[in-house]
């Protein structure tokens, strides 16, 4: 099983960005939902279409971007 088998992208939905199940909900949209502090029986209840696993799914999602690691290159001495 994919690890992130709830996270799909298709360029005709959201075009191409992050999505829950080919929906039209995309990872960003839970992500802000949890940060403003929206609990999963609140967002589930707005987003019926939603399963729990949908939210935790993106949150891990989310987590594993930020744990990307980024070196920007330094100037060399000349």
């Amino acid at each position: 099983m994919n690890m992130f088998d709830r996270i799909t992208f298709a360029q005709n939905i959201m075009g191409g960005r992050a999505c829950i199940r080919g929906m039209r909900i995309t990872v960003s949209l839970l992500v802000n939902l949890v940060a403003n502090g929206l609990s999963t029986p609140e967002i589930l209840k707005e987003y019926p279409d939603l399963e729990a696993g949908d939210i935790k799914q993106a949150l891990a999602y989310a987590a594993a971007l930020a744990n990307d690691e980024f070196h920007p290159f330094a100037p060399t001495a000349a």
